[in-house]
């Protein structure tokens, strides 16, 4: 368990009429399961998130790979505005219509393939995506080099259009375009998050656009796994600002 934040990284926290969040979910907010529909939501999560959401004026996002549908199932309506699909679909209030970065999809010859190799690797799951698929290996991490080459194989058919991202025990074929930063500077734009500073948290290498997006308007970026150790962490250290006192916001 980590401890309080550092003192160079709390000093630099806004206070909360300046704070927006932009967090990622899974790692983050929740933790890791065997496979996507696993993970579990711990009960003092959402109480948490909306008392946060309040005390900053609902500049609260969440921002992940999760399609929309599932973050709503899984969080209903307790964010403020949601991306789903690395920003490919952003929601930007509650109960708006999605906007939807025009992008293309995969070839269906991709996602049979996908198919393909997960019935070759007992264990791997295929995730499907509105423009692209993921195929996680937790359960089989054997798996995870052959996998590699053969989507690399497959992307590099189309490497202007496409692109292999590499997540925790997985491998994401997405078009290029749009990631976690380009989400963060659509969110920015707009009210509630428009004059605010940006704290991105997020652990995982899909997360690191979100966090440079962040810092680049004198924001703050902050990796899991070096400042709260796992999500549990990142649960506490929430419910602490959450409490609304300055010795919270002070790490």
């Amino acid at each position: 368990m980590k401890a309080a934040l550092p003192p160079e990284t709390t000093s630099r926290l806004p206070p909360p009429g300046r704070a927006a969040f932009l967090l990622d979910l899974d790692g983050t907010l929740i933790d890791i399961a065997p496979a996507p529909d696993l993970v579990v939501v711990p009960a003092d999560l959402p109480p948490t998130l909306r008392r946060l959401r309040a005390l900053c004026g609902d500049a609260l996002a969440v921002v992940t790979g999760r399609p929309l549908t599932q973050v709503d199932q899984l969080l209903g309506d307790v964010p403020y505005a949601v991306a789903g699909e690395h920003g490919t679909a952003i929601r930007p209030a509650p109960g708006a219509a999605p906007v939807w970065v025009p992008l293309p999809d995969p070839p269906a010859l991709w996602r049979a393939e996908a198919e393909r190799l997960a019935a070759r690797h007992p264990g791997v799951l295929v995730e499907s995506k509105r423009h692209g698929f993921v195929l996680h290996y937790r359960q089989a991490p054997e798996a995870g080099e052959a996998l590699h080459a053969a989507l690399s194989a497959l992307v590099r058919e189309q490497a202007d259009a496409f692109h292999l991202l590499a997540a925790k025990m997985a491998w994401e074929v997405r078009p290029a375009g749009t990631d976690k930063g380009s989400a963060v500077e659509a969110l920015m734009r707009a009210a509630p998050f428009a004059g605010r500073l940006p704290i991105f948290i997020g652990d995982d290498v899909t997360d690191e656009d979100g966090m440079r997006a962040a810092e680049a308007v004198g924001g703050l970026g902050l990796r899991v796994p070096d400042l709260f150790g796992d999500a549990a962490g990142v649960r506490r250290w929430l419910a602490r600002l959450a409490g609304g006192n300055e010795v919270s916001w002070g790490g």
